[in-house]
């Protein structure tokens, strides 16, 4: 994985580093459509002897080369792009790949996935191209620069792992595997608030899987938890992809 980011040393000097993405060589055209529609510019497109271009958004370039045989399924190429403004960011995207496809792609390929705060400290959301290359986009929510470990307390810690399963491994059954077993337990229950984010995202799961009735149950199982004023706000995001899920 490729950060995008930059080094300002006193003398004036900048680095900059470019992500080169792979992308499969009779995708070119729609993936630089892709990223035209999250406001992209293309400032170089290659067709032959090879396939080649360059998209930039702001101070954000994107190189992506052709690769006859490349699989998109199998793809875990990508970058991280930090932001001030993540918020702003997955709205603008969202936008415009309704505008584009019609709808808000949020399965298969490309896709775009929900905002989320991070055990990890920060804001974050993926969003993928029809190649296979996943972006993160986050901005951070904390001052402490270091990285956590995985929460130790049952339900935070499930929620923490299912989200890595799902979205940074793409192990479905493993992420649903996760969730299956603490919604489970009978020793320990969780608060409404990480029962609703652990249905939501099991319910998220499920349909990705294809899984269409048992997505529905888990949905209208995750509407009907009882939540006061302010268990509603901090599950806000949980509440919106919800939402989204069962348009």
């Amino acid at each position: 994985m490729t950060e995008v980011f930059k080094f300002d040393y006193s003398a004036g000097m900048t680095e900059t580093t470019i992500p080169m993405l792979p992308c499969r060589t009779s995708l070119i055209d729609s993936v630089v459509a892709f990223y035209t529609a999250l406001g992209f510019d293309t400032t170089y497109l290659q067709r032959s002897p090879y396939a080649y271009a360059v998209v930039e958004r702001g101070p954000v370039e994107l190189q992506l080369y052709g690769m006859k045989e490349y699989d998109p399924a199998s793809s875990h190429s990508g970058c991280y792009v930090l932001t001030e403004n993540v918020d702003g960011l997955h709205a603008a995207f969202r936008a415009g790949l309704k505008t584009a496809y019609g709808r808000v792609p949020t399965r298969g390929l490309p896709r775009i996935g929900p905002l989320k705060d991070m055990s990890y400290g920060v804001r974050q959301f993926l969003v993928t191209d029809p190649t296979g290359n996943t972006l993160r986009i986050g901005q951070p929510i904390s001052e402490d620069p270091n990285h956590r470990p995985a929460p130790k307390e049952t339900f935070a810690r499930a929620l923490h792992m299912a989200d890595l399963f799902a979205d940074s491994k793409q192990d479905l059954p493993g992420a649903a595997k996760i969730i299956d077993r603490v919604l489970g337990l009978t020793d320990e229950q969780p608060t409404p608030v990480q029962r609703l984010r652990l249905l939501v995202l099991r319910g998220d799961i499920a349909q990705r899987m294809g899984e269409a009735e048992r997505a529905a149950e888990l949905l209208e199982e995750a509407a009907a938890v009882p939540l006061d004023a302010a268990e509603r706000t901090s599950a806000h995001d949980a509440l919106a992809r919800l939402a989204e899920l069962r348009d």
